[in-house]
């Protein structure tokens, strides 16, 4: 049911919902792309009186100012909207897994999709051929050419973290925190994986309604974090939802870099309309000439193209963690159900069902990360390198198996 989507436009380490932007709290993005939440003035702070709102007044900072020093300092808190006509992805775009991708799809639908929920996508950006007449580098508003647009974003697992579906919060969900957050990025970088993406899946929207205004904020942090700072990225967002045909649709975009400039200083906030970024009342926003108190979002999409394939190494049949309602759960049954496909004339062998990422994420709660994994881990990612026989007994005993494997 998977269909390719049309041309429509870290987690917090705290138990905190990523959705409450209340008074009292805030998330800042360091220089570095990590995201702290920190304790913020309340209402009615001296600083409203300031040059600008929540800020000092001109005369607390400087006791002289010239029109050019006002005029250099005001700049720093405007931003002109500008459309960026494309990502930073090259032409081959965002190709899913068909078997992640479809297990994914397959649990929102348990709920008719009527249930937000979200992973982390975790592949390889793999470099395309280019065209150096083609493919000239774009000027950048600083003068210095962006990298060229030669990355594809190859997913091969979906991980979902711990969360809560909550319809009151702004994205749908609370992000709980994550024990296995840390062993997830280690198995990952074991297997020549890394983060590449999030995906999302949302109930059906009006048309031209791509993505709401904590779900563009909640993509530019996570861009944000992928880079290290405003730098273009070819990290990715996939959302999904069901057509009127009942068939599900996935669609990929990532947010411009004006967008991320402007979420890394926190010039972006949730409001009422779901379809509009507000402006905090520090900054101003110049759209066609005029101050503008929202953007619409979909001014700083941009549309990736998006494909699947099936994956050359690795599988997805092992229940994801941190579901409920689901009808399979992790478990050492459901090892010994998968593992035991191997041989007996199916064509897999014992290494090829155990290269599932989220078995080997289950495992990691049993093997030893440090010194048990990067082994597993190598005979997968290299099927020159055999597993050893020592770990295949543990792995089946472990799994409650009897006999050849």
């Amino acid at each position: 049911e998977t269909t390719n989507g049309g041309g429509g436009g870290g987690t917090s380490s705290s138990s905190e919902p990523w959705s409450d932007r209340s008074s009292n709290t805030k998330r800042v993005i360091g220089k570095d792309g990590t995201i702290k939440l920190v304790a913020s003035d309340g209402p009615g702070d001296a600083n409203d009186r300031g040059f600008r709102k929540g800020m000092l007044p001109l005369r607390d900072m400087k006791m002289r100012w010239t029109l050019q020093e006002f005029v250099d300092m005001d700049s720093q808190y405007e931003f002109k909207i500008k459309r960026q006509e494309e990502s930073w992805v090259g032409k081959g775009g965002c190709s899913l897994e068909t078997a992640s991708a479809d297990d994914f799809q397959g649990y929102l639908r348990r709920f008719n999709f009527q249930r937000n929920r979200f992973g982390f996508l975790y592949g390889k950006f793999v470099d395309e051929e280019i065209d150096p007449e083609k493919e000239k580098a774009a000027k950048r508003d600083d003068g210095e050419p962006d990298p060229p647009k030669n990355k594809q974003v190859i997913v091969e697992a979906i991980y979902e973290p711990p969360q809560e579906a909550d319809p009151e919060a702004a994205e749908g969900f609370v992000v709980l925190e994550d024990p296995m957050e840390e062993t997830v990025d280690k198995l990952a970088a074991l297997l020549g994986l890394t983060k590449v993406g999030w995906i999302f899946g949302h109930p059906p929207r009006e048309e031209g309604f791509q993505m709401s205004a904590a779900e563009v904020i909640m993509a530019a942090e996570f861009q944000l974090e992928s880079a290290g700072g405003t730098e273009p990225t070819p990290f990715v967002t996939v959302k999904v939802t069901v057509g009127d045909d009942g068939n599900a649709s996935f669609e990929a975009f990532q947010v411009s870099r004006q967008c991320m400039e402007m979420v890394a200083e926190e010039a972006l906030d949730v409001g009422p309309n779901p379809g509009f970024c507000y402006v905090n009342e520090t900054f101003t926003a110049i759209q066609e000439g005029k101050p503008s108190k929202t953007v619409e979002n979909n001014f700083f999409l941009t549309v990736v193209p998006i494909v699947q394939h099936s994956s050359e190494t690795f599988v997805s049949q092992f229940p994801r963690p941190n579901r409920d309602h689901d009808d399979r759960t992790q478990s050492h049954d459901e090892m010994k159900r998968q593992l035991a496909k191997a041989g007996g004339g199916r064509g897999w062998t014992f290494v090829d069902l155990l290269s599932d990422f989220n078995l080997l994420l289950y495992l990691c709660k049993f093997l030893d990360v440090a010194t048990d994994l990067p082994k597993i881990c190598e005979s997968v990612a290299d099927r020159s390198v055999p597993l050893d026989d020592g770990y295949k007994i543990i792995i089946a005993g472990m799994a409650g198996m009897d006999g050849s494997y």
